[in-house]
């Protein structure tokens, strides 16, 4: 299934400054092609941690040269006027740390917030004190499918990044859902996986609600709705 594509983003603005493809950004960078596509449309998800992928952040900036002035710039910060001691600095010389502010910036994008699927919303589960004992797989082991069912672009990968970044979850497909009026986020789950349903709900803020069928315990479905949607 494909991937929801996020509008133009700093890396993405950096680059097309730059009069760049995408291929030639990625091989001055040294950095697969897919790799930077995920970067510029903020999918975090694609990295094995958060921590991979802000130091694919870091070579990706440094690599473009992005300079003080243009990295706050893009972040909206505030950007210092220029000095006459400043104004003929030559366009190379760029302080170290700049790439950090445009990673603040591309990350800035991801907004935490909080669709086989054609499931209409069956009845909320309440968690009980029981399932916060039982022994749950690790996150990592479980594999969530993010789908989003409004006419809003981006939402569904914007709380994939966060199922799969800080949560750590193994993200799946991440798609629109078969219908786009869905009212309320929820975490959908298969007979036997409530436990793990309630808990990523838990972290969420959402409700969870059984699905008709499903053979895979470790598998759930997020369902974005307009309440997520901003």
């Amino acid at each position: 299934m494909a991937v929801v594509v996020e509008t133009e983003s700093p890396l993405g603005a950096v680059r097309l400054r730059r009069r760049l493809t995408v291929e030639e950004a990625a091989a001055r960078a040294r950095l697969h092609v897919d790799d930077v596509k995920a970067l510029e449309q903020s999918r975090l998800y694609r990295f094995p941690s958060v921590e991979r992928a802000v130091a694919a952040t870091l070579v990706y900036g440094t690599a473009l040269g992005v300079s003080e002035r243009e990295a706050r710039e893009l972040a909206g910060l505030p950007v210092p006027p220029l000095t006459p001691g400043r104004r003929f600095v030559g366009v190379r010389r760029y302080l170290p740390g700049t790439a950090i502010v445009l990673l603040a910036a591309a990350v800035a994008l991801l907004a935490i917030r909080p669709g086989p699927i054609g499931a209409s919303p069956g009845p909320t589960t309440v968690q009980s004190s029981a399932q916060a004992a039982v022994e749950l797989p690790p996150p990592w082991q479980i594999r969530v499918d993010v789908y989003n069912g409004t006419r809003t672009p981006s939402v569904a990968t914007e709380i994939a990044n966060e199922i799969g970044g800080p949560l750590a979850y193994r993200i799946g497909d991440v798609d629109n859902a078969d219908r786009r009026d869905y009212v309320e986020t929820r975490v959908y789950f298969p007979p036997g996986a409530e436990a793990i349903a309630a808990r990523l709900a838990e972290d969420l803020g959402v409700p969870i609600t059984a699905l008709p069928g499903g053979s895979d315990k470790n598998r759930l479905v997020v369902i974005v709705g307009r309440d997520r949607a901003g």
